[in-house]
């Protein structure tokens, strides 16, 4: 259940006080090391001796991707090159690589926070780990493979890829846990269905599905296709990578492991900090990390926070489902839409549409056009002209009701809408083109 009790359990104002501590050497290390972050503080007229308690945090400058592609590759990293031991690079949608460095202690506290994340889903020496999540720059495989060691676990290290494989080996190895992208899960289980795979002849009790937005209803899809409880991780590769945050067995948010990482949620467009349980962009300052520590980043993560007591006994706030991100909304006719709305719907509407979709966004005559491709399960029949109509019509109304846009719905047959293996890509918008 717990991989370090004390440090998920630990009391609130003994948390504060060691958040206090750590934030304060925090910005001192950047303060001196990193010739951004001093730029930053001086222009905000503040200096290290402001920052007395984590209550201070609010004083500090906020740090964008941008702030990591200025310094690329390691202009924002504080520690020197020798102390380096690993780089790893996201690429995002555009400009340059985002680079990160961990030292030694940063690699051992990731390793710590995956561990935490595993025993939260209910992982024990006696499991085998089954990390389908790919190996290399992006930070995915080898946090958890780190993390499932040190707690014990036998780790089966197969990256993205090779679907006919993976299948093989779930079987043969009577694998427990999965890690890997929900969208892939999804895959996965389209896959087993072809190959006439009943998922019941697999061992699977549990999967750890992050890297992407994800909904309550693709959970269940899951969780009834692959046969095992699905729990959500949450990482970003500039912060640690996946371990940030995760979730325990009552499944009711992501619990933060904030004695590394400080969460804020500020409103997207004042930046100004928001209440507990209100919804808005997620930003995060790391408290012990030492190749490349970050001052009040932000996310662009939507979500909320939740100090309520958890019943599993840790204590550490929780982030709701994240929603989508600020730069990925789609703005329709002036109506702010996220696609994990449009999924939700998608996922609950009929039985007979398949959880794969694209979203597509146009503008004809100076007017904005939603048009959603839907996938039909292979059971629906396809070539009945009325039942087409009646799909359509279906999904049309109620994602209209959902995100107050009425769409232009578009069936395909199954298997039309391109796979991923790796992080989906469910939007086109071609107005940026």
């Amino acid at each position: 259940m717990y991989y370090q009790e004390r440090l998920e359990c630990m009391a609130r104002e003994e948390k504060r006080a060691l958040q206090s501590e750590r934030l304060i050497s925090t910005v001192k290390l950047v303060y001196e090391s990193v010739p951004a972050y001093r730029k930053k503080m001086d222009l905000a007229g503040v200096k290290p001796c402001d920052i007395k308690s984590i209550s201070d945090i609010v004083k500090l400058p906020f740090t964008t991707k941008q702030d990591l592609r200025d310094g690329y590759p390691f202009g924002m990293f504080s520690a020197d090159m020798e102390d380096i031991v690993r780089v790893h690079a996201s690429s995002g949608t555009t400009g340059k690589l985002t680079v990160v460095g961990y030292t030694e202690n940063d690699i051992k506290i990731w390793a710590e926070c995956c561990a935490r994340s595993l025993a939260g889903a209910g992982g024990t020496k006696k499991s085998l780990l089954h990390v389908a999540y790919g190996y290399g720059l992006f930070t995915g495989g080898l946090g958890l493979h780190y993390g499932g060691e040190l707690l014990g676990l036998s780790v089966v290290p197969v990256s993205s890829g090779n679907t006919a494989r993976q299948i093989q080996l779930l079987k043969d190895f009577k694998t427990d846990i999965i890690c890997c992208t929900p969208s892939y899960a999804v895959f996965l289980a389209d896959e087993l269905e072809k190959a006439g795979v009943d998922p019941k002849e697999l061992s699977l009790k549990s999967g750890l599905f992050g890297a992407e937005p994800w909904t309550e209803e693709m959970r269940k899809d899951i969780e009834k296709r692959l046969n095992l409880k699905a729990y959500d991780i949450y990482g970003l590769s500039e912060i640690l990578g996946p371990g940030v945050a995760g979730e325990c067995e009552k499944q009711s948010g992501c619990h933060i492991w904030d004695d590394h990482f400080y969460p804020e949620i500020v409103h997207e467009k004042t930046l100004k900090p928001l209440a507990d349980g209100k919804a808005g962009e997620l930003v995060f300052t790391t408290l012990t990390k030492e190749g490349i520590p970050l001052i009040r980043y932000r996310t662009r993560d939507i979500t909320a926070i939740t100090n309520e007591p958890c019943p599993c006994g840790r204590t550490s706030p929780r982030i709701k489902r994240i929603a989508g991100r600020s730069d990925d909304m789609l703005i329709i006719r002036g109506v702010n839409i996220f696609p994990s709305q449009i999924e939700s719907v998608l996922m609950s509407a009929d039985s007979r549409v398949a959880p794969h979709y694209h979203i597509i966004t146009d503008r004809v005559n100076n007017l904005d056009i939603l048009e959603i491709e839907v996938e039909l399960n292979d059971g629906a029949n396809f070539d009945e002209i009325k039942t087409v109509e009646e799909i359509t019509k279906k999904l049309t109304v109620e994602i209209a009701s959902a995100i107050s846009v009425v769409p232009k719905v578009r069936l395909v047959s199954t298997g039309s809408i391109k796979r991923s293996e790796g992080k989906s890509v469910r939007v086109t918008d071609r107005r940026k083109s």
